[in-house]
């Protein structure tokens, strides 16, 4: 009859406003699209999206990391995805705030989003083309929950690389002084930043690998940057 949806139809209805609802917990989307422009000479989302320099984002949410056939990911990106990493709301909104500190030596040569309003939006527009969880909002891989940012004081913190040497034993147990990548990627001549802020992803637990967790999860502060100032220059 005229003026009625029928059940399809309302199942139609409903889904989009669970969409929209849902994206509109995370940020604003249509805000998101005008800022996603900065990634399209890398990656395509959409109807008809295909793989170019970067992977194609439909369906990203709740996918695991280098998880589409035929595209070659980096080492580092394929390590990430063999650790467990799935991307969702907070390891997406992590990896857009700066990609090294997520997922070392990724190719993504993009330095990040730093205004969490406009990740909160480029998440929102990225979710209109994930479908599976489009009317489980409180659910994960799109739960809202923001990735705290450190505090100034943390990344202020000028550490002691003679320290950082001794401590550094560890490390060199496995990753190359000489910042060679023999299957562990390397952690030498990094920028402190990130490999502060990688550090203390694994302690949060953003970063996958259980035996990293359970090493920063032991590290101090101090300890860690102690630990990037000497791994900055080792030599």
């Amino acid at each position: 009859m005229q003026g009625k949806l029928t059940p399809l139809l309302w199942a139609a209805a409903l889904v989009g406003w669970a969409s929209a609802a849902a994206a509109d917990s995370i940020g604003d989307p249509e805000r998101g699209a005008r800022i996603f422009k900065q990634c399209t000479g890398c990656h395509q989302i959409g109807p008809e999206a295909l793989n170019r320099i970067g992977p194609h984002l439909n369906e990203i949410f709740g996918r695991d990391a280098a998880a589409l056939d035929g595209f070659p990911y980096s080492k580092s990106m394929v390590r990430a995805g063999n650790d467990g990493l799935v991307w969702d709301l907070r390891t997406l909104d992590a990896y857009l705030a700066n990609p090294r500190a997520l997922v070392s030596g990724t190719r993504m040569s993009f330095r990040g989003l730093k205004d969490p309003q406009d990740r909160a939006d480029v998440l929102a527009y990225m979710r209109d083309f994930t479908a599976s969880p489009a009317n489980i909002p409180e659910a994960e891989p799109t739960a809202t929950a923001s990735v705290p940012d450190l505090p100034p004081d943390i990344l202020a913190l000028q550490g002691d690389a003679e320290y950082g040497a001794y401590l550094a034993s560890e490390c060199t147990a496995c990753h190359q002084i000489d910042g060679s990548d023999q299957g562990i990627p390397s952690i030498a001549y990094w920028p402190k930043e990130d490999f502060v802020l990688a550090l203390h992803a694994y302690k949060t637990k953003l970063r996958p690998h259980p035996v990293m967790q359970m090493i920063a999860g032991r590290l101090s502060d101090e300890e860690i940057a102690a630990l990037a100032a000497f791994f900055e220059n080792p030599g």
